[in-house]
């Protein structure tokens, strides 16, 4: 068991468990997104560090079919930043609060010896998705092409430049593909951790396992911070989902299929 797991596992609360804790008629997300830790400040402009700290916040609420409200950001402000610095941030933050109809509503800033964020998600959703659900013989997909946000973090270790809208610099959020399907999806959360360890969450959480319908390479499975979403869903709805997904363009990979058995796939934990 990694550290993280440990950690969970020793916070005691009936809402742990899925991208966002439902309390009421709320959901509540957060995620930290810190320097030297998920990003340099040599590999991103400032925007686009901003830009991605609120991406991957709000892609919490989108896993869980939720609408993103209102935003709580914590900043830890090193010496060498300056007003114009602070400036760009904020625009940044802004800017993707308003494309999602989000507001920020407050936070903390502290001084400290890196630029690290922390921040909160509150949004609402009438039927939220949830980890909790899948079923023998659901099926297990996920949307997008997996792979290059690995690809391009090391080329960035190497000191090489990617392009602006690479996976990794830039994630793409499947809000209306998941609002369409929501009534055909059995479960749902997004791919931060790479799909071999978040499929195994899923299916951990469900007592479950599967049988794969595909070979899937490591460089894909093994890549982090993809931001794609993970899903499942009787075989019965696979023609319906196909076709939303064709409607959006969104590319929809099916890779297994779900049994009572205890097959997991090798991973390694991408924290601590």
């Amino acid at each position: 068991m990694n550290k993280e797991d440990y950690l969970i596992k020793r916070l005691s609360s009936k809402y742990i468990g899925d991208d966002g804790a439902i309390v009421g008629d709320k959901i509540y997300s957060m995620d930290a997104f810190f320097e030297n830790v998920h990003f340099k400040r040599e590999w991103m402009s400032l925007r686009q560090i901003a830009r991605k700290a609120m991406l991957v916040n709000i892609s919490d609420a989108i896993a869980m079919n939720a609408k993103p409200i209102y935003a709580l950001i914590t900043l830890s402000l090193p010496k060498d930043i300056t007003t114009d610095d602070i400036d760009e941030i904020t625009a940044s933050l802004h800017e993707v609060a308003t494309e999602y109809s989000c507001e920020i509503i407050g936070g903390d800033t502290i001084a400290g010896e890196r630029l690290d964020f922390s921040i909160t998600i509150i949004s609402e959703s009438r039927t939220p998705l949830m980890r909790k659900g899948l079923k023998e013989k659901d099926i297990l997909a996920y949307t997008g092409i997996l792979g290059n946000s690995k690809k391009d973090l090391n080329r960035l270790f190497k000191g090489e430049k990617v392009s602006d809208d690479s996976r990794f610099i830039e994630p793409v959020l499947r809000q209306e593909f998941i609002e369409k399907s929501r009534k055909y999806l059995s479960v749902g959360m997004d791919i931060s951790d790479g799909l071999f360890c978040d499929s195994n969450k899923l299916l951990a959480y469900n007592n479950l396992g599967f049988v794969p319908l595909i070979d899937i390479e490591d460089e894909v499975g093994s890549s982090g911070e993809e931001y794609e979403m993970l899903i499942g869903f009787d075989i019965k709805n696979i023609e319906t989902i196909q076709n939303i997904a064709n409607d959006l363009n969104v590319p929809l990979t099916l890779f297994a299929k779900v049994a009572v058995n205890s097959r997991r796939f090798e991973c390694v934990g991408h924290h601590f």
